[in-house]
């Protein structure tokens, strides 16, 4: 069955389509797509995954037509929203000042 495995970085991205057998794992289409070898230093273990934007692990089985994503590691931290909301209303208190 046909599956594709994405992977972005911030100037490079790629879906790889790969030909799997039924009942293969997340893991086993990774494997098999060579993303792994296309972005070298990629560690499996660290990376989350999930299909079409749903967190899995990879022992998850496939369905025909999955679309596996890996998701690298967030770089900093988000802003809390309730400082962000504020700050930016004090901004456009001064504004119309």
């Amino acid at each position: 069955m046909k599956v594709s495995v994405t992977y972005a970085e911030a100037r490079h991205q790629a879906v790889l389509d790969a030909e799997v057998e039924e009942g293969a794992t997340v893991e086993q289409a990774i494997i098999k797509s060579g993303i792994l070898k296309k972005f070298g230093g990629l560690d499996l273990g660290s990376l989350k995954t999930g299909i079409y934007g749903k967190l899995v692990p990879l022992t998850q089985v496939l369905a025909a037509g999955d679309r596996v994503e890996l998701y690298r590691p967030a770089l900093g931290k988000p802003p809390k929203k309730g400082a962000a909301a504020a700050k930016e209303e004090a901004g456009s208190e001064e504004e119309a000042a």
